[in-house]
């Protein structure tokens, strides 16, 4: 029921995922990122999963160490699908034996894409191969990934919900945390409220850090 990428920008050290789905609320389920790596949980999933991998990352441990520490005390492991990238750029995936429909995986230079119930099992290759041909910032190389599983042929069915979550070094909380829910062109929208976020996202960043250089916003009353 979902395709994703996770990845990490070598450049800036952001960390990040992107995920769609064919059910309603999918990134609060099963992307999860922080300063040390970019967590997917999927297929029939288990969120603690996520939260479990992002403390293990913040520790420094590898994503292969991950898994197998994940794995080895997760109950259901043939039902999980899991993804995860390091800060290193370092990738693993597992698959479970009742992974559903159709699916499929690709690992590429600090990026990782997998889905399931996939209209074809290459569409992970589309996504990793289109996030390392593209340029700028790490969320627009994810959005254009998540454009490319589409043209794959994406979700054997339609898809109706989107996630665009991005992490930065040395910050505790997500510098973008996007998602659209119950939406006939979910990644189209994503697309879009990013490109509306893109030029206030620094302001952001800076009224967290330090209220008086950031900018207003003009809003009534303030």
């Amino acid at each position: 029921m979902t395709f994703s990428i996770a990845a990490v920008c070598k450049q800036t050290g952001e960390t990040g995922c992107a995920v769609s789905s064919s059910s309603i609320c999918v990134t609060s389920r099963c992307a999860f990122v922080g300063p040390g790596g970019a967590v997917l949980t999927q297929n029939v999933t288990n969120p603690a999963l996520g939260i479990k991998a992002i403390k293990l990352l913040s520790d420094g441990v590898a994503s292969q160490l991950v898994i197998d520490t994940l794995l080895q005390e997760e109950h259901y492991p043939q039902w999980r699908q899991l993804l995860v990238v390091d800060s290193r750029g370092r990738s693993a995936i597992f698959d479970g034996e009742k992974a559903l429909g159709i699916v499929g995986r690709a690992q590429g230079d600090g990026c990782v894409a997998a889905g399931n119930l996939l209209a074809d099992s290459r569409v992970p290759e589309a996504m990793v191969e289109a996030f390392e041909n593209a340029e700028g910032l790490l969320a627009d190389r994810l959005m254009l990934a998540m454009q490319a599983g589409v043209v794959a042929g994406g979700e054997a069915g339609p898809v109706f919900s989107a996630g665009l979550r991005v992490a930065r070094p040395s910050i505790v909380w997500p510098i973008i945390d996007l998602r659209v829910d119950w939406h006939e062109s979910p990644i189209d929208t994503l697309r879009d409220n990013w490109l509306r976020y893109a030029p206030q996202l620094e302001d952001y960043v800076m009224r967290a850090a330090n209220p008086d250089a950031a900018p207003s916003y003009g809003v009534p009353g303030e």
